[in-house]
């Protein structure tokens, strides 16, 4: 499972024009892939690491001051293009794999007690963030 987090002020996630989810900051947008090999036993280990990644203001995580996480699914966090120019998405979890996966790490980050926003799984959406540093980072587990 691989996740790119970046510390917002604010983020939303839109469908069809309509926002579906939004936080405002300080807090984090979570963009989350699931690799077609990926297990259900890597879930708490992502939901811990997303809610006490230390990179909000003052070196703290989402679970000390209570911020909030907008998850949006992601699969072309795998997409790979080292041969030519068009991606490949093999690497990455067919739909009906990585959606109750990704639902389950949005009900780890809850179970945390965080307050968590998510994307439509499957939709075409427009992520709204602005970056709040700007300061991102890619974790794997």
């Amino acid at each position: 499972m691989r996740a790119v987090a970046a510390r917002v002020s604010r983020a939303a996630v839109r469908v069809a024009g309509e926002v579906v989810g939004a936080i405002e900051g300080p807090g984090l947008l979570v963009l989350l892939g699931v690799h077609r090999d990926d297990t259900a036993d890597a879930v708490p280990t992502m939901a811990r690491k997303l809610h006490e990644l230390r990179i909000l203001p003052g070196e703290r995580s989402c679970a000390e001051l209570g911020a909030p996480l907008l998850v949006v699914s992601q699969f072309t966090l795998y997409g790979d293009i080292r041969k030519g120019r068009r991606p490949s998405w093999s690497a990455a979890a067919p739909p009906g794999q990585a959606e109750p996966v990704v639902d389950a790490v949005v009900a780890a980050l809850r179970e945390r007690g965080a307050t968590v926003e998510t994307g439509v799984f499957g939709a075409q959406m427009e992520v709204e963030s602005v970056n709040d540093g700007p300061f991102t980072l890619i974790i794997e587990v």
